[in-house]
């Protein structure tokens, strides 16, 4: 037999069971005997578990309850403001953050947060996400600005090939 030749209906009628025996799915129609599932009507939830959990017959019951807001979004690095001290230049942003080794990647959100008693001495121009208070006064006290910028997108890594098919 070949492929081609096989004979395959497209819509196959449903087996009409419970119609005597000599139509081949009479007496319990395939449903076993006896029990909970042999009933008519019968409508068991995927989660029962047939008595056998631990707070009653249904095994939500038995889990831990997942309480609370879970964010979706990705938590913005932080920087402490006396480690900008470090770095020199003109211009501080993402990139030269990560240069710096004070953030693990320059395409997220980062906010620059004070930390007990600082001391800023720098007096860049610094470019990022977010920045408390605290920290732009002492910035903007010093002769240094703030500017809050989105965060840079990632760079496609498709070639020019790719992109035009």
């Amino acid at each position: 037999m070949k492929y081609n030749e096989l004979n395959i209906v497209a819509n196959k009628k449903r087996k009409r069971v419970g119609r005597g025996i000599s139509a081949g799915g009479g007496k319990t129609a395939g449903r076993g005997t006896k029990g909970q599932g042999s009933r008519s009507g019968k409508k068991i939830r995927s989660t029962f578990t047939g008595n056998s959990g631990v707070r009653g017959s249904n095994l939500m019951s038995a889990l831990p309850k997942l309480r609370g807001f879970k964010s979706k979004r990705a938590p913005a690095q932080i920087v402490y403001a006396d480690q900008l001290n470090d770095i020199k230049g003109a211009k501080i942003d993402n990139f030269i953050l990560f240069e710096a080794g004070l953030i693990t990647t320059p395409y997220s959100a980062v906010k620059i947060i004070a930390r007990d008693e600082f001391e800023l001495t720098s007096k860049a121009n610094v470019q990022v996400a977010g920045m408390s208070e605290s920290v732009v006064e002492a910035l903007v006290k010093n002769g240094g600005s703030f500017t809050k910028t989105p965060v840079p997108l990632q760079p496609s890594t498709k070639t020019d090939e790719e992109s035009d098919k």
